[in-house]
């Protein structure tokens, strides 16, 4: 029975991007619309979602961040105004040409992203250095005309959080823009179990119109790289195309600082594909939306539906995120139902349990079973899911580990790329050769790491082109 369950999931070494299709429909994260490239989210995706969401929301009210909303349509001469943003956007730019049966004497861009709907509205409320800082936030979906599609990971439209804030100094602006980095590595690898490389892209890499982009990055199982967050120190460009100034203490009149930043659903994809495997999506439970799934044993027989109910009520009762699986279906189905969905701990309950007064836990993680009596399950169980947390941070540690290296000659650096993984080298510095290196091996640079590049590089030669190497930099190839 089991066995013919998991046939409808691919094997993820045999056909990776068909196994991550799998998963995204028979875990019923998400599904397909008429319009091509945007997704239906479905209740667990959206939930997921809703999880990540709280997470990030509750910690930028803490950090004193405010919430707003911007208009979803830009005119035209607006985005224009910042002219490396709007040649960054320029090919995945959806227009509004008519309202109604009226053409518009303006074309108006669908949100591809808000910097410059800030940049307009902070020139407007921003008058003196007793204005600032302003940390403003937004969750709304925005659209990208994207040729290739996948769900989660590369949508036209998608859904995130958009930061954007005003400063009365570069290193103010800086700082905020580091400690944005450091909040998304936190929900990264506390929330949902992945661990991450943070440090700085290059200038080919960057945000167009940033000054500095710095990123979060980090491996799926197939050893490809994703850029799973952002954080754009914007400088003083923004606020010199849209006048965003303020008054001083001293007096003289200055131009603001500004960042913006950003976590999107893509996370739901590095989810899937840093933890799933071949019997499906594995959720850490701190963001799983359902931790526990009840499936009672013989659940025809006198009480056992109302002790599954019982459990239910209790287990709730306790902050704990639980449902019970009532459907006609064989238990050996619900198994693997539950398993497929990637719900971090099963709980089965029978007549001989009943009677033990105990149930048995499942772990989707390591597959364990264990006897938990009825006394003190609600400790056990919350002892299983940080186990089960820990567990799956872990092993995605270790796995990522096996696929970075470190080179510097480029019969080794081919030879990684090849395989997947992060390939780490010197680097000269110049974009002639990193684009060379790209064309060569499709491999672009992910990062310069905050811990390789801390001293300067002394010594050392770029194995792509033989010159003087000035920076360590992590190549891989990318989703």
């Amino acid at each position: 029975m089991a066995q013919e369950f998991v046939k409808d999931i691919t094997n993820r070494d045999e056909d990776f991007a068909q196994w991550y299709t799998d998963i995204v429909r028979k875990a019923e994260l998400a599904d397909y619309s008429s319009v091509k490239g945007c997704m239906v989210l479905r209740p667990t995706g959206y939930a997921l979602w809703e999880n990540i969401q709280h997470y990030v929301d509750t910690r930028l009210k803490e950090m004193d961040h405010e919430n707003v909303a911007m208009p979803l349509l830009i005119p035209e001469h607006l985005l224009l105004k910042e002219a490396e943003h709007v040649e960054g956007f320029a090919p995945e730019v959806a227009w509004v040409t008519h309202g109604g049966d009226s053409e518009l004497a303006e074309r108006l861009a669908v949100r591809p992203t808000s910097e410059v709907m800030f940049a307009e509205h902070f020139q407007n409320i921003i008058h003196s250095y007793r204005d600032l800082p302003k940390l403003y936030n937004q969750w709304v979906s925005v659209v990208r005309w994207e040729k290739t599609t996948r769900p989660f990971l590369r949508t036209t439209e998608f859904f995130w959080q958009e930061g954007h804030t005003c400063h009365d100094s570069f290193e103010d602006a800086d700082k905020e823009a580091l400690r944005l980095l450091d909040l998304y590595k936190e929900v990264c690898e506390e929330l949902l179990a992945i661990p991450v490389v943070g440090g700085i892209k290059t200038d080919s890499e960057r945000f167009a119109g940033a000054e500095i982009t710095y990123t979060n990055e980090t491996l799926m199982y197939d050893g490809k790289a994703l850029q799973i967050t952002t954080s754009h120190h914007l400088g003083d460009h923004f606020a010199k195309a849209f006048d965003i100034k303020f008054q001083a203490k001293d007096g003289s009149e200055q131009f603001v600082h500004q960042t913006s930043w950003a976590i999107t659903t893509r996370s739901i994809g590095a989810l899937i594909m840093v933890h799933g495997d071949d019997r499906g999506m594995i959720m850490p439970p701190r963001v799983a939306p359902t931790q526990v799934m009840i499936v009672p044993i013989a659940q025809n027989k006198e009480g056992v539906l109302e002790f599954a109910d019982e459990l239910h009520q209790m287990l709730k009762k306790e902050g704990l995120r639980v449902k019970v699986d009532k459907s006609d279906k064989m238990p050996g189905y619900k198994f693997n139902d539950s398993e497929m969905k990637g719900i971090p701990l099963r709980l089965e309950a029978g007549p001989r349990d009943i009677a033990a007064s105990q149930v048995v836990l499942v772990r989707r993680d390591t597959g364990e079973k264990i006897i938990a009596p009825l006394d003190g399950l609600k400790e056990k169980i919350s002892e299983l899911l940080d186990a089960i947390q820990n567990n799956l941070f872990e092993s995605a540690k270790v796995r990522a580990a096996e696929k970075t290296e470190y080179m510097e000659d480029r019969a080794t650096f081919d030879a990684r790329i090849e395989k997947g993984g992060f390939a780490i080298t010197p680097w000269c510095g110049d974009a002639a050769c990193e684009a060379k290196v790209k064309e060569e091996t499709t491999a672009t640079a992910r990062c310069m790491t905050f811990e390789d590049n801390q001293e300067p590089v002394i010594g050392k030669t770029c194995p792509h082109c033989g010159k003087e190497a000035k920076h360590i930099v992590h190549w891989a190839k990318a989703y």
